[in-house]
């Protein structure tokens, strides 16, 4: 297997996400592909079965804030201070997509772990939450709300957020890395009372923490790319090519 590494810096939300579609829509079946990329402006995503009323669309707009749906599952997010990553990965039948999500969040904790080792008291999350009854609340419609089962926390608060989606022969899965806590102004784009606002901004505050407010100090982004990529050369045992193909959308 063919290991490549793709860094395609800071763009909009329809290039981010029209681009992990077509690196997963031309996978070969001998490569996996390792990408990092980052929100310019920032912006929304919604899951793929999320609807586009829950979000005040024109609030966003007027604050340069893009609203793109994403190929995979999940609620909506607000890319900001974050570093994202995609993993496009070919499957067959020895291959199970609930180990992968696993093995992936491993490898991102252990690249953390290379960047500062404050994040050795990273864990994953060992329980699946009851996301039918979750679903039932206003919260809900925010991915941070909750973790799921292999998610990376940091002392019980969720620090990636990832979601997973089978295309073909291949699995797609993407996340979140929060470095900065800008993440929590999507309540400020929910269509819901001002009181119900606070209130579930007062959760994610809660539930959610970021590199730079466990670090104390400004993310160095170069140097935490490499360590990610550090972190799955030694997770998975294997060395990145650098991808050497010109990719439009």
């Amino acid at each position: 297997m063919v290991w490549k590494f793709l860094d395609t810096g800071s763009n909009t939300g329809r290039f981010n996400m029209d681009l992990d579609i077509q690196l997963a829509n031309n996978l070969s079946e001998n490569e996996v592909i390792f990408r990092v990329y980052s929100w310019n402006p920032y912006c929304i995503s919604l899951g793929a079965n999320q609807c586009n009323e829950e979000i005040n669309i024109e609030k966003a707009r007027l604050d340069n804030i893009d609203v793109v749906k994403r190929p995979t599952g999940g609620r909506a997010i607000l890319h900001s201070e974050e570093l994202t990553y995609s993993v496009i990965y070919p499957i067959d039948y020895k291959t199970s997509a609930h180990d992968l999500y696993n093995q992936i969040n491993l490898a991102l904790k252990k690249g953390l772990i290379f960047y500062n080792y404050t994040m050795n008291q990273l864990e994953l999350e060992n329980n699946q939450p009851d996301l039918k009854n979750f679903y039932k609340q206003d919260k809900s419609t925010i991915c941070f709300a909750v973790s799921s089962k292999s998610e990376i926390n940091f002392n019980s608060k969720k620090l990636v957020g990832s979601a997973q989606r089978k295309m073909g022969k291949v699995i797609l899965q993407h996340g979140s890395i929060l470095s900065g806590n800008y993440h929590l102004k999507i309540v400020d784009y929910l269509k819901i009372d001002n009181s119900v606002r606070q209130i579930i901004k007062g959760e994610i505050v809660n539930s959610t923490i970021d590199l730079k407010t466990i670090l104390k100090k400004e993310i160095d982004y170069n140097r935490l790319k490499n360590s990610l990529k550090m972190g799955f050369e030694s997770h998975f045992n294997i060395q990145f090519n650098l991808f050497n193909e010109t990719v439009f959308t």
